[in-house]
């Protein structure tokens, strides 16, 4: 009886499964072709593969409770409360909300990736180092003297950067003039 009641549902929701999946599986599928071809490192690949499937997992719930007949003024009212509160939280935190965004951003356009050797041109920390790791948060950069060095994926995206050439910084310390 319950299946004959809610036949129409549980097709809907059956196909909205079906749909998600399909979708996950060419978003993952389409992410790991270009990490792959632009030389990313899986740990990221699979960061931005999390945050795809999380969104799809939340669209698919709201999909969902409008199959299941729930009126939109009530999600309205119930996300609107949600989001007040949420919101108000997530004020204390934009700064790491940033840096994630960021993360994602410079996922898909980055140029440099992990072992470039990068100057950074920041007037008050002007940074020359390899890059060793771009997690979601931030940049791990070794500077020459083997210090590590954090720096913020929202500040990378606001400073001028420059790749440096490997045998320019090999002949950094070169002035031109032969030692006898």
């Amino acid at each position: 009886m319950f299946f004959e009641t809610y036949k129409t549902e549980l097709i809907q929701s059956v196909i909205l499964i079906g749909i998600l999946v399909i979708i996950r599986f060419m978003a993952t599928l389409a992410i790991t072709k270009i990490g792959k071809k632009s030389g990313i490192n899986e740990a990221r690949i699979q960061l931005i593969n999390r945050y795809v499937t999380v969104t799809l997992v939340l669209i698919a719930t709201l999909v969902e409770t409008l199959i299941l007949g729930v009126e939109f003024k009530d999600l309205a009212l119930v996300f609107s409360s949600v989001f007040a509160v949420i919101g108000i939280g997530l004020f204390a935190i934009w700064s790491i909300l940033s840096n994630i965004t960021s993360g994602i951003i410079m996922f898909f356009n980055f140029p440099y990736k992990v072992g470039d050797k990068i100057e950074i041109h920041d007037k008050d920390f002007p940074i020359k180092a390899i890059i060793e790791d771009i997690g979601a948060f931030q940049l791990h950069l070794r500077l020459d003297d083997g210090d590590l060095v954090t720096y913020p994926n929202n500040l990378i995206l606001q400073k001028p950067v420059t790749l440096l050439k490997k045998d320019a910084m090999e002949n950094n310390h070169d002035d031109g003039h032969d030692a006898l």
